[in-house]
C-alpha cells in the first residue's frame, strides 16, 4: 500500500510520457520537431557516455547552489532584522520591497555588462531571484509568531538569544521553509534564463548549442533535466520540512495517516 501511494504522484507524468511515445510512433507529429521520449533517452545515454552530460550538470548544480546559498542567506538575515526590529523595518523594508518589484531577469543586459559571461553574473542573478522569497517569508514568519508565546518566554526569563532560539525561530520556521521551497523553483527558472543568454557551459548552454545544430532531442532532454532537477529540489525541501518540523500539526497529521494505511480518509477525520 505504501509503495502504491509513493507511485501515485508519478502516475500522471508516466502516462503523459507513454501517450507522447505512442503519438510519436503513430506519426501524429514530426519527430524532427518533437522527438519521442525514447529518442530523448537515447540522446541522454549518448551524452552520458561521452561525459558531456555530467560536466554540464555539475556546472549548473554549482551555479544554482552558489546563488541559492548567497541569496538565501542575505534574504534570511534581512528578514530576521526587519521582522524582529521596528527600526530595521523602517530603514530596510521599503527599499527591499521596491527592489522586489523590479523583475530580476530584466537586469540580464546590465549583468552581462557588469560581469561579462563569467560565473559571477549567473550566480548574481540566481542570488537576486532567491533573495526575495526567503526574505518575505522570513519576515512574515517572525511577525506571525504568537505574542503570547513571546511574553511567556520573557516571563520564564529568556534573554534575547534564548527568545530567538526557542520561540521566534521555531515559530517562524514553517513560513521560512515555504519561502525556501518557492525560492528553489525561482532558482532553476533564473538559471535557465542565465545559461541560455550568456554561458559557455551548463544545461542551458547545452540546449542552446543543440538548437544551433537542430538537435531537438538534446533540447528536449535539457528541458526535462531542468524539470527533474526542480522536482528533486522540491523533494529535498519537503524532506527538510519533515526533519525540522516534526512538532508541526500538518506534519503530525501526515505521520498519523501513514501509520493508518487502511484509513481511506488519510486521517482527515
Amino acid at each position: 500500500m505504501k509503495a502504491v501511494r509513493a507511485l501515485i504522484p508519478w502516475a500522471l507524468p508516466l502516462a503523459l510520457l507513454a501517450l507522447w511515445q505512442l503519438a510519436g510512433d503513430a506519426g501524429w507529429f514530426t519527430r524532427r520537431v518533437l522527438p519521442t521520449p525514447a529518442e530523448v533517452v537515447r540522446a541522454g545515454v549518448r551524452l552520458a557516455e561521452s561525459g558531456e552530460l555530467s560536466r554540464h550538470l555539475a556546472v549548473s548544480a554549482k551555479r544554482a547552489a552558489s546563488g541559492f546559498i548567497i541569496g538565501g542567506a542575505i534574504g534570511f538575515v534581512l528578514g530576521l532584522f526587519t521582522g524582529a526590529s521596528r527600526v530595521a523595518e523602517s530603514v530596510l523594508d521599503s527599499s527591499v520591497q521596491m527592489l522586489r518589484t523590479v523583475p530580476h531577469l530584466a537586469l540580464v543586459p546590465l549583468v552581462i555588462l557588469w560581469f561579462g559571461i563569467g560565473e559571477g553574473g549567473k550566480v548574481f542573478l540566481v542570488a537576486l531571484g532567491v533573495l526575495f522569497p526567503v526574505y518575505l517569508n522570513t519576515y512574515h514568519g517572525i511577525r506571525s509568531v504568537d505574542p503570547g508565546l513571546i511574553e511567556m518566554g520573557r516571563v520564564y526569563g529568556l534573554g534575547r538569544w534564548g527568545l530567538f532560539r526557542r520561540v521566534l525561530l521555531p515559530g517562524a520556521l514553517p513560513s521560512i521553509l515555504v519561502g525556501v521551497r518557492y525560492a528553489l523553483g525561482v532558482m532553476w527558472l533564473t538559471l535557465i534564463v542565465a545559461e541560455t543568454i550568456a554561458a559557455n557551459s551548463g544545461i542551458g548552454y547545452m540546449a542552446m548549442n543543440a538548437r544551433e545544430f537542430l538537435l531537438t532531442d538534446v533540447v528536449v532532454l535539457s528541458i526535462l533535466l531542468y524539470a527533474l532537477l526542480g522536482k528533486l529540489a522540491d523533494l529535498a525541501a519537503r524532506g527538510l520540512e519533515r526533519w525540522l518540523l516534526p512538532w508541526h500539526p500538518a506534519h503530525a497529521r501526515k505521520t498519523a495517516a501513514a501509520a493508518l494505511p487502511d484509513d481511506p480518509t488519510g486521517g482527515a477525520a
